[in-house]
């Protein structure tokens, strides 16, 4: 098995600070988000935040990727290209964003209403969220994969959403997808065993109905068969001895 990469302190740092700049980023388009906006909007507004700090858009031309922003809305999962598509009132939109700066990545999304949305949206999003932060209670130095993934398991399924099985959270650093992978649904105590100094993508992608998905026309949006809306959040953590951090 492979073996996770560590990064320094120092290296840490300057992904403390590319992630700064990503959750300001993402603070700013959630703001952002009402009726009648459109997709690429949030893009261009996603991308000026991001260059105006002297970054790079991580997703923007990474394996062909056109944008700055994965924008999911709904049933769409992940990798929603941002268009012409205008926000309604009562959709749920996921917004998915790397950061580059100083040859480190960081990697984070979050999912926000429009306007006013259903009990059952609200159900979602807030299970999403409180999934990931069952990760952060957890995640330290000498934990397995696996525990991440129960974690995110037995919250979601308690709470009575399904979780997207094929889609799953990764190391990030000097690249943007590295070991290993963590996935949404696992066994405690399985796994490779996530030493002090890596770095850590984790994000559940949950669904109202089945977990099954399918890709779009376009090449890169994953939606679910069935439907259903679907929520996403995710943060870049740092794992420590005596537990994580957030770093975006």
């Amino acid at each position: 098995m492979p073996s996770c990469h560590t990064y320094t302190k120092g290296e840490i740092a300057l992904m403390r600070k590319g992630g700064a700049i990503l959750r300001g980023c993402l603070q700013m388009l959630e703001g952002a988000v009402h009726p009648g906006i459109t997709t690429e909007e949030l893009d261009a507004r996603a991308e000026e935040f991001i260059r105006a700090r002297a970054a790079v858009p991580g997703f923007k031309g990474y394996q062909g990727f056109p944008a700055t922003l994965c924008t999911s809305v709904n049933e769409e999962c992940v990798h929603g290209i941002p268009g012409k598509r205008v926000l309604e009132e009562g959709d749920i939109i996921a917004m998915d964003c790397g950061v580059l700066l100083d040859g480190f990545y960081t990697d984070a999304c979050i999912t926000v209403p429009v306007g006013t949305v259903s009990s059952d949206a609200l159900h979602l999003m807030d299970t999403t969220q409180g999934a990931l932060d069952a990760v952060v209670a957890i995640a330290k130095a000498g934990v397995r994969v696996g525990d991440l993934s129960a974690a995110v398991q037995a919250y979601a399924e308690e709470r009575g959403c399904a979780l997207v099985r094929s889609l799953t959270g990764h190391g990030v650093g000097r690249n943007l997808h590295e070991f290993p992978d963590i996935p949404n649904v696992g066994t405690a105590g399985s796994g490779a065993i996530l030493p002090a100094g890596c770095v850590i993508a984790v994000e559940p992608i949950l669904v109202l109905g089945d977990w099954q998905i399918v890709q779009q026309q376009d090449g890169w949006t994953l939606s679910t068969r069935d439907g259903g809306i679907s929520a996403h959040f995710e943060y870049t953590i740092a794992i420590l001895e005596s537990g994580c951090e957030v770093l975006a």
